[in-house]
């Protein structure tokens, strides 16, 4: 709607102002100002009225619309109006109400300050409306003289900018916040440097240049100096991290940042920027290059985040020292083993097949910690994981116990003759020089199976192996032996079952004298029926019955029943004897010679006719142990008989010490005895009986040729299937009845 005639538009003229509101230029910035009616002349006085005023340092830039709708395209046009002076009736009576609503709520522009005009005061709107519209000031055309005017519009402009002075507070303390959030998150140095900088070109700029320093003792790897190293950087090349801050090739940039670091204080020289960032122990120089020198705002907003950023870099270090005590061995440096077990989750799931783990044992370190004491123990566990890293095989270590390292690499690499020849040269530990060997488990990657646990188990699996093994010290793991494991277990646990519900029982294999063809007694033998009436052999229960130590159980088992079977004897066949096999861990239980003297007892029976049989064999495990023993059984007048003599590695000097009643003969000694040049040592140990005062009994025997043999060569004693098979009580009890 256009102005009426009889307005008196020469209002803006009347000089009612002070030169004191005309402010000294500052700056070649402007505030854009939005001139809204549709009465040209308005535009024109009020540009006029305004011409010269400069506020807060910058001068005033005019935009004009004529109509609401012009208006509202402008403003969302023109980003940076700060203020508009805005007609109230133009193309409809509320024309202005529907720019500012169009301003507040659809474009959101909050900032915007509005003053409201009208040449009408008819059409002056509602208080309630001022004020839910945010306007700015609300003045009849008639009451805005050019002193008025000019306050109006300085009042509006400085509102402007303490709102736009808030915002950008509240915006770069959400940068800030958000920033923070982020850096909580790393938990490394370098992530964390990094991590910094990026929130630093947010506050500043993207234009910027920066590094991250710090002193590389104690953060760098291998770094023990006190230069300044990047730990961090934008604006720069990739490979400046973890090098010394000279590696920038600018002498500016490291002199600041020393310079700044003993001052202990932020610097701003030649449009860079050193910011001094500590916290405790632990402290770092941000050097950054400048586009633009600094506004007010950001050099606020920096001194909050630098804060967070201190607490923040202490933190990370903290965090990893934590870590390396989670997940570092705190002698050798190296990876441990819960370190390792996530090395081996990523060795399982990686695609890379040409791979292998493995764990090495030192062999009798033990022995070495007892000998020379702990602390070179130790040295050497350092000198082991030392010569382990200096070897060129990319490969990743770890020591996951005691004297057991753990081994990532190449197939190409980690071989058995690899991993030996790391132990060719001895090593040093202090004063000491020390050879060792060791044994290795090894899994390749095709055989690893599920998580970083189970390939550990897995590589252990192996490991125990190749302890075991006497001619190769290593082993690899497949899935035949977990397998094989599995089943052991299985048939432990049932063995276990069995015996306590009583399926375990003696049998007896007669032995008969050769000269007379009398039974003179039997060998017990044990024997396992299962609930289903099979019977399991003794070379697979046996050897399971002492991998468990369920065996010290079932050898009292056997006395008991032996010394029962000899009571029952008693009377028809009193003569008869009974033997029965004990193993070496019986031999170690301190009250193993107690238990059978107060088995006899108990029984009362005579002690000769229980019989002892032992193997070369346990001779080899611990021989004083077993001959003391075997001297307290004779001396109470028990029997004692040498098993497989001539089968096993001892020396003949323990035959003379083992207090013996009877000589064996092995069945692999008989078998071919009636050929020709087959009975040499069969005779060898019948006659080495004979003169030793020993009884020789041959086991085995099978036809009648062999028992013609024997005869000739002077055996005394004999057993085997061509006289009786072994058989349960009752048989063997027939058995008797009808050969005696």
């Amino acid at each position: 709607m256009q102005v009426s005639e009889n307005s008196h538009d020469d209002f803006l003229f009347i000089d009612d102002s002070d030169e004191d509101e005309i402010i000294p230029l500052s700056s070649n910035d402007t505030w854009q100002v939005l001139i809204v009616d549709d009465d040209p002349e308005i535009h024109s006085v009020t540009q006029l009225a305004l011409s010269d005023l400069v506020v807060l340092g910058r001068r005033l830039e005019y935009l004009h619309a004529y109509s609401g709708k012009d208006a509202c395209q402008l403003i969302e046009a023109n980003p940076d109006i700060v203020l508009v002076l805005l007609d109230v009736v133009m193309e409809t009576d509320d024309a202005g109400l529907h720019v500012i609503k169009h301003v507040r709520d659809t474009l959101g522009r909050k900032d915007i300050r509005i003053v409201l005009r009208t040449g009408q005061p008819g059409y002056a709107p509602e208080e309630s409306v001022i004020k839910e519209y945010d306007i700015n000031d609300y003045k009849t055309k008639t009451e805005l003289t050019r002193r008025k005017l000019v306050t109006t519009v300085f009042a509006a402009i400085r509102s402007f900018q303490q709102i736009a002075t808030v915002n950008n507070n509240r915006i770069g303390l959400e940068k800030i916040v958000s920033g923070a959030t982020e850096l909580s998150s790393k938990l490394s140095l370098l992530s964390y440097s990094e991590s910094v900088l990026s929130q630093l070109k947010i506050l500043i700029s993207d234009d910027i240049s920066a590094v991250f320093c710090a002193r590389g003792q104690g953060i760098i790897n291998n770094a023990d100096d006190l230069s300044f190293y990047v730990l961090a950087q934008v604006g720069y090349e990739d490979n400046l991290i973890n090098q010394k801050v000279d590696a920038l090739h600018d002498d500016q940039a490291s002199k600041q940042v020393k310079g700044c670091f003993l001052q202990q204080e932020h610097t701003y020289l030649n449009g860079s920027l050193n910011l001094y960032v500590a916290k405790g122990d632990y402290r770092a120089v941000i050097h950054v290059k400048l586009v633009n020198p600094l506004t007010d705002i950001q050099t606020q907003l920096l001194d909050v985040f630098l804060t967070g950023v201190a607490v923040g870099y202490e933190n990370v270090h903290l965090f990893q020292k934590l870590t390396n005590a989670a997940y570092k061995d705190s002698l050798t440096g190296l990876p441990n083993r819960l370190e390792f077990v996530h090395l081996l989750d990523h060795f399982a799931q990686s695609d890379c097949n040409n791979t292998v783990a493995a764990l090495i044992d030192i062999n009798h370190f033990s022995d070495i910690n007892d000998a020379l004491g702990q602390d070179i123990g130790n040295k050497l566990l350092t000198a082991v994981g030392n010569r382990m890293q200096s070897m060129d095989w990319d490969c990743q270590f770890a020591r996951v116990g005691a004297d057991v390292f753990g081994i990532i690499g190449s197939t190409d690499h980690l071989t058995p003759d690899s991993l030996i020849a790391l132990f060719h040269q001895p090593f040093t530990a202090g004063e000491q020089h020390l050879p060792i060997n060791a044994c290795f488990g090894l899994c390749t990657k095709e055989h690893a199976k599920g998580s970083g646990v189970q390939v550990l188990n897995q590589i252990n699996i192996a490991l125990n192996i190749a302890k075991k093994n006497r001619l190769e010290h290593f082993a690899y793991y497949h899935s035949d032996i977990e397998d094989q494991m599995q089943w052991r277990l299985n048939m432990i646990r049932q063995l276990r079952h069995d015996f306590a519900n009583n399926c375990l029982e003696l049998w007896y294999q007669p032995q008969l004298s050769l000269k007379t063809g009398q039974v003179i007694g039997a060998e017990a033998l044990l024997r396992w029926r299962t609930v289903d009436g099979k019977f399991i052999s003794p070379a697979v229960f046996i050897p399971l019955a002492e991998y468990s130590g369920l065996i010290i159980e079932i050898g009292d088992f056997v006395i008991d029943q032996a010394c029962k079977q000899l009571k029952a004897l008693e009377g028809k066949f009193s003569d008869l004897s009974i033997s029965v096999n004990v193993s070496i861990p019986q031999f170690r239980q301190a009250n193993f010679v107690n238990n059978i003297i107060n088995t006899i007892t108990e029984y009362n029976i005579q002690p000769s006719k229980l019989e002892l049989e032992i193997t070369e064999s346990i001779l080899m495990d611990e021989p004083q142990i077993i001959i003391d023993a075997l001297a307290k059984l004779k001396a109470q007048g028990i029997s004692i008989a040498l098993d497989d003599f001539g089968t096993g590695f001892s020396s003949l000097s323990y035959l003379q010490k083992l207090p013996l009643n009877r000589l064996k003969v092995d069945r692999a000694f008989i078998t071919d005895i009636n050929e020709k040049g087959q009975s040499v040592i069969a005779e060898t140990i019948i006659n080495l009986g004979k003169k030793m005062n020993l009884k020789v009994i041959a086991e085995g025997v099978e036809n009648i040729a062999q028992q013609e043999r024997l005869i000739e060569l002077g055996c005394n004693e004999v057993q085997g299937f061509y006289y009786a098979k072994p058989m349960p009580k009752s048989q063997f009890l027939h058995f008797l009845k009808s050969h005696n």
